[in-house]
């Protein structure tokens, strides 16, 4: 008895460790075979140099007129298999199509409150097509115009409040594979808000 006891918690436990491997850590829903990876996201100092972190002026001047702009960043991305051992082969249906991407932002100081202490989140549309052991550029708004038109970002226009707003962007990457599993991969950016001079 003591016996088929032991047996039938061994296939149980081999049950689920097969079901747990079987699926996508990144994304709980999917059975892709897939991984997206973001390798780095680049964004720009305000008079657009390349860096590890964005400086997003909040408010641009030209010839007397005062406007604002997006800010954009661009994202490295890896498509590679879940289990790397040689007996694993990629295949087409392993190749990773990019559709939709979804920005957050956060405080260190725990002032989260979208629309008065950072941005209000937002989704936006992407087409990539990332074979495996390939690493591709997609460019992509981080801050859109119309953030710089409300709180908290407003508010620094003219240097009106504090002189500089730093926050943590969350980029999470949305898509699938060829046999349309799903897949998702996140991403972090800071960015320095300011009205920076022209």
């Amino acid at each position: 008895m003591k016996k088929t006891k032991f047996v039938l918690q061994i296939t149980v436990l081999s049950i689920v460790v097969f079901f747990l491997f079987s699926c996508n850590p990144i994304e709980n829903t999917t059975r892709s075979n897939s991984l997206l990876i973001v390798v780095k996201i680049t964004g720009y100092t305000f008079d657009g140099t390349a860096a590890d972190y964005l400086q997003s002026d909040v408010l641009e001047e030209s010839e007397g007129q005062a406007y604002v702009t997006a800010d954009s960043a661009t994202a490295s991305l890896r498509a590679e298999l879940l289990d790397p051992s040689a007996e694993a082969e990629s295949s087409l249906y392993n190749a990773i199509y990019v559709t939709r991407y979804v920005v957050s932002y956060t405080r260190s100081d725990g002032r989260n409150t979208p629309g008065v202490d950072v941005p209000y989140s937002f989704e936006g549309a992407l087409q990539a097509w990332i074979q495996i052991g390939q690493e591709e550029e997609i460019g992509f708004i981080i801050v859109r115009e119309v953030a710089k038109a409300e709180p908290p970002l407003l508010d620094l226009h003219d240097a009106r409040e504090e002189g500089v707003l730093q926050v943590t962007a969350q980029v999470d990457f949305y898509g699938q594979d060829t046999a349309t599993r799903q897949v998702k991969a996140t991403g972090y950016l800071t960015i320095f808000f300011a009205d920076y001079m022209n």
